[in-house]
């Protein structure tokens, strides 16, 4: 007995700590953050992310005050509009960061759903995945140019990905995505799997038509994009209207933000807690010339009920007290246009009037559907009495006003296509008289950010970001 006892005595100890060891391991699990999820249950993150992050911060501010829609009047808002610090790699760091953590995510939905994985059967939501994969590249390259992803997103297992030029990124990524997006949609899927994206699906609750038109919207846009570098460009774009976005309550916008302090539209928190954009006497001085009604529901006044813009690139500092603000971002549940339906009205009345076509219905359309959206009454009148009769008997004249109208509609949540536009075209006439100083100029492309310059620093691309513009800009790579 006393033989047995000695044995038996280590393999309890061996058992205890064996059993020891499993619980350990199984405490240590984050049963928060599992390793393998459903691709629907993804869904909340990335479209979340896309609207608040890819297209309603930083990347949006800054656009909004180098394209004058706003004036920055404190902090770094005030630093962009002097060109004070736009060079610096840490000035859009945390949003190149952010957009390649959500295409990261958006990478693993694809993979999941697309043949070989887990969930090939479920083709809806792959058609999702490439949408916003095709989305959120098409803002990162439209930002700073060339940018890695063909050998990005891998991780530890490439940690120097290669920049692939614009031409290839638009010509064989983000085109050929929503290409593919829209035959996946079209494609049969279980009545499961549509409930489940209900559950999942922020921006168009499980619709799977409107995932359609906004892949055809979307498609659209980048179109016009390249129609300074493509011939059939135009054709192109067109050919897309009919499938497209056909009314304000099929567009493509995010509208699930919630009165909570972690909840709210990042414009309202940019107000509330910086408020350093101030009211864009560019944009002021246009709709003033035309007695545009939606004043009032952009500008807030000051005292005696005036609207007081700042000058662009020479403002006192300024946090509300000098100059008006935004009454847009008062609203703290405000939806983010990730592509609105007089978007591409605009866009369809600029293409027909490069063509030498009838533009003026669709124009009309642009303009009655950017009143409707900001709930202005009066759209129809103010086309007829102030719109058309500057419009001209030239295409020069014609595209001016478009495009002046344009803008005026994307102010403030659509501040990154009215960078694109402008870059496009130069229209309208901006007003910052830094963007003529020998120093500085015009904020072509964002800088590239520090955790590329420090990690992957031989593949980055040098550009000057005053000087070079990208190249469907008209620029080179």
């Amino acid at each position: 007995m006393k033989h047995w006892r000695y044995i038996m005595v280590p393999l309890v100890a061996l058992s205890f700590t064996a059993c020891t060891d499993k619980i350990m391991d199984d405490i240590n699990k984050n049963r928060n953050d599992a390793e393998n999820v459903l691709a629907a249950n993804e869904l909340p993150t990335v479209t979340t992310e896309t609207s608040f992050g890819t297209t309603g911060t930083d990347m949006a501010w800054y656009a909004s005050v180098f394209v004058e829609l706003n004036t920055g009047t404190h902090g770094q808002m005030r630093d962009a509009d002097m060109r004070v610090g736009v060079t610096a790699s840490s000035l859009m760091n945390n949003s190149w960061n952010a957009v390649y953590d959500n295409m990261m995510i958006l990478q693993d939905i694809i993979k999941k759903c697309s043949p070989g994985g887990s969930e090939p059967e479920n083709t809806a939501t792959l058609g999702i995945g490439q949408v916003l994969m095709a989305y959120n590249l098409a803002i990162v390259t439209d930002m700073w140019g060339q940018a890695p992803f063909n050998e990005a997103l891998k991780g530890l297992d490439n940690r120097h990905p290669k920049y692939d030029k614009q031409q290839d990124i638009y010509t064989k990524v983000i085109i050929p995505y929503l290409d593919a997006a829209i035959a996946n949609f079209a494609k049969p899927v279980d009545q499961g799997i549509i409930n489940k994206i209900k559950q999942n699906d922020l921006i168009h609750e499980g619709k799977m038509d409107r995932w359609v038109k906004a892949a055809w919207s979307l498609k659209m846009r980048y179109y016009l994009h390249l129609t300074g570098v493509m011939p059939d460009a135009a054709d192109k774009a067109l050919a897309c209207l009919p499938k497209g976005i056909d009314k304000a309550e099929n567009a493509f916008v995010f509208n699930k933000y919630q009165p909570t302090a972690t909840g709210e539209n990042p414009w309202f928190q940019h107000l509330w807690d910086r408020n350093g954009l101030s009211t864009s006497k560019t944009l002021y001085d246009l709709m003033n010339l035309r007695n545009d009604p939606r004043m009032k529901t952009y500008f807030d006044t000051l005292k005696g009920g005036v609207i007081v813009p700042a000058p662009n690139g020479t403002a006192l500092e300024s946090q509300g007290t000098r100059y008006s603000t935004s009454k847009l971002s008062q609203n703290n549940t405000a939806p983010t246009p990730l592509m609105s339906y007089h978007e591409v009205k605009f866009i369809e009345a600029e293409l027909l009037a490069k063509k030498g076509q009838d533009f003026r219905p669709a124009l009309q359309a642009a303009v009655e559907a950017s009143f409707a959206y900001h709930g202005v009454a009066g759209g129809t009148d103010y086309y007829t009495n102030k719109v058309v009769p500057l419009l001209g008997t030239t295409q020069a004249a014609n595209l001016k006003e478009i495009l002046t109208q344009k803008y005026i509609a994307f102010y403030e949540a659509e501040a990154i296509e009215a960078y694109n536009d402008y870059r496009r075209t130069r229209i309208p006439t901006l007003n910052n008289p830094n963007n003529t100083n020998a120093a500085y100029g015009f904020v072509e492309r964002f800088p590239y950010p520090t955790s590329e310059t420090s990690n992957n620093g031989a593949n980055v691309p040098t550009v000057n970001i005053f000087k070079n513009k990208i190249w469907w800009a008209g620029g080179t790579e």
